[in-house]
């Protein structure tokens, strides 16, 4: 039979106020947008070609294949649409995408603490053989094994290791290798997010939904919004590939 007591209820409690938590927390990231466009240049169109400006080949480099997919699919959210003709493309969308070098920050954090609580004394019944054989129950104390009980929570300050994984987005006029004048930009959005984890693949997709809204836009300042990996949105930005 099992024994519930109000210490074990407790620390149930507990264990599944963090287990719930640390779920919501998994599916909501955090980003960062820095985004300015040409005030002076409007866009006049609304094809475009795609550069990629980290190296790598949509055609044979799996990464930047999706990245270029999100992004795609980001620009169809504004109207926006590829080419047929890459030379007459009323502008060049230049994507960068990557990982910065890790580096350590100090956080404080609710942690939980444990205490060794000493097992308890309980009562059961076992059946035991007579020399006749006969087989007959009894009652014996048995002693549970010590445990480690959540008791609840304390703040520390605690080194972290943080990956910045970011995602630019810029575009400029589309001019032929005749004309002389150099090409002017017309917007540029910049996102970022800053976690623990250096899983840039999981990460695009939720970045790209946010330049959706800030193509054409300057922000002031950096922006910071919360996004949930689960959203419509987001859920486009994947089926957009």
């Amino acid at each position: 039979m099992v024994r519930f007591t109000s210490q074990s209820i407790r620390s149930s409690l507990l264990i599944l106020g963090v287990a719930v938590l640390a779920g919501c927390q998994t599916n909501s990231y955090n980003v960062k947008i820095n985004a300015i466009a040409n005030e002076a240049k409007k866009p006049s169109g609304e094809s475009y070609r795609i550069i990629t400006k980290n190296g790598g080949d949509p055609r044979t480099d799996l990464r930047t294949r999706e990245a270029v997919e999100y992004v795609k699919a980001a620009l169809s959210g504004r109207g926006l649409y590829e080419a047929p003709n890459p030379e007459n493309a009323d502008m060049v969308v230049e994507i960068d995408y990557d990982v910065e070098p890790p580096r350590v920050e100090f956080e404080t954090r609710s942690v939980p603490v444990f205490a060794r609580m000493q097992g308890g004394v309980r009562s059961v019944i076992v059946p035991t053989r007579t020399a006749s054989g006969e087989i007959q129950y009894r009652r014996v104390s048995v002693l549970d094994p010590p445990t480690q009980e959540l008791i609840g929570f304390e703040d520390k300050t605690i080194p972290v290791t943080v990956y910045e994984k970011y995602l630019r987005v810029s575009a400029r006029e589309n001019i032929s290798s005749g004309d002389e004048r150099p090409p002017e930009q017309l917007w540029s959005v910049y996102v970022s997010n800053e976690a623990e984890d250096d899983d840039i693949r999981k990460t695009l997709p939720v970045l790209a939904s946010v330049v959706v809204d800030y193509i054409g836009v300057t922000t002031e300042k950096d922006h910071e919004v919360k996004v949930n990996s689960e959203t419509e949105e987001v859920d486009f930005i994947k089926r957009g590939m």
